[in-house]
């Protein structure tokens, strides 16, 4: 079936199977690797775009269901100036280790600061509770939030 949508602001289209997740159509049909495909049962984080604006898990959703749709994901995020500066701390504060779940935290913490510029500690720990590293003790992790969240509210838009 051929599914047509907006992704990343661009008209795509492709041609799949019914049963196909809309991260295997991001992934293997439109050369999109930002998502990562880790657990398959939305339980990671790791494949989160946005779907018309709401953060879900790619693994979740058919591509069929993204069809008319529009999508946001990582790699559509670079020229936002909220995403880069969340890149960058998470960078500074050394919440990159492996990278693998990286992408997803970029994401959820991006959707987190744009609804929340000055989110509490349990506000962090809540938003990110869908995302899973296997690398850190997450310390880093909310030590990067904060570090964005604060730049974010120091800087002019």
């Amino acid at each position: 079936m051929i599914v047509r949508l907006q992704v990343n602001g661009a008209r795509r289209e492709a041609d799949v199977w019914p049963g196909t997740s809309l991260l295997t159509l991001l992934r293997d049909h439109l050369g999109l690797y930002g998502s990562k495909n880790a657990c398959e049962q939305g339980e990671c984080g790791s494949c989160s775009v946005w779907l018309d604006g709401e953060l879900v898990c790619s693994c979740l959703v058919l591509g069929a269901q993204a069809g008319g749709r529009e999508v946001l994901t990582v790699e559509g995020l670079n020229l936002e100036r909220q995403a880069g500066a969340v890149q960058a701390a998470f960078v500074e504060a050394g919440a990159v280790q492996c990278g693998f779940c990286t992408p997803g935290f970029v994401v959820a913490v991006t959707d987190l600061l744009s609804n929340d510029p000055a989110p509490s500690e349990a506000s962090i720990r809540e938003a990110l509770s869908g995302n899973l590293c296997r690398c850190t003790g997450y310390a880093k992790i909310l030590d990067a939030v904060n570090l964005a969240a604060g730049r974010l509210r120091d800087s002019p838009a």
